[in-house]
């Protein structure tokens, strides 16, 4: 069983979400079912696939907020990189004695 929804015809959507559609998935989208023996259930199971793909294709995704790290941990790391550096300082006189 296939489900056919065609985005340019469809009054459901408006201008701007047959635009996301089309850019994101395309002008046609297509689902195929034929995981059950019964026509109804592979209908049933087709449509489903066609819905979470128009989900999909309708999601906007939400904008990243930039962070930047806290005071305190830029102490911290720098404090460890600091100590970290004073050990293989230590490290290189000896290899002499």
């Amino acid at each position: 069983m296939e489900a056919v929804f065609d985005v340019d015809r469809s009054d459901a959507l408006t201008d701007v979400q047959k635009r996301r559609v089309v850019a994101r998935a395309g002008a046609v989208l297509r689902a195929v079912a034929q995981d059950e023996r019964s026509q109804a259930r592979n209908r049933e199971l087709a449509v489903e696939r066609l819905v979470e793909q128009l989900r999909a294709a309708l999601h906007v995704p939400r904008k990243r907020r930039p962070t930047k790290p806290s005071q305190q941990s830029v102490e911290r790391r720098l404090d460890a990189k600091r100590r970290r550096s004073q050990l293989k300082r230590g490290r290189a006189g000896a290899d002499e004695s």
